[in-house]
């Protein structure tokens, strides 16, 4: 295995790493969601209601997606009694591996040679 096939091996790996953080962020859903949150600027969370009322979305659909961004660790949750507040507060592990992969990834292209050219 060549050195160039050895670091394609572990970027492939940092990104299999890094699906399910990918994944949350990949959809349109959720990222109208993550601005929507942002937006309104609440520090302590947000309940899932507030978040609908500012989306497209049924209440279950937001409730859905605010699980996924939980589970890939861009979100917490702080409850009061019933209540769900849910705030934005990325796992630093998963925050670094996605960093770690794309600064890989970046590092891979800037030295692959010029494939635009028909020479």
């Amino acid at each position: 295995m060549t050195d160039h096939e050895k670091e394609l091996a572990e970027l492939a790996a940092e990104f299999e790493s890094c699906r399910k953080i990918l994944l949350a962020l990949g959809d349109e859903n959720r990222q109208h969601l993550i601005l929507e949150m942002m937006k309104m600027g609440q520090c302590g969370g947000v309940r899932v209601g507030a978040v609908t009322e500012k989306t497209h979305l049924s209440r279950p659909a937001v409730s859905h997606h605010i699980q996924i961004l939980k589970d890939a660790g861009l979100l917490q949750v702080r409850k009061e009694g019933t209540k769900n507040y849910y705030y934005f507060d990325a796992d630093s592990d998963v925050m670094e591996r996605l960093l770690h992969m794309l600064t890989h990834a970046k590092k891979i292209m800037e030295n692959l040679p010029a494939r635009n050219t028909t020479e």
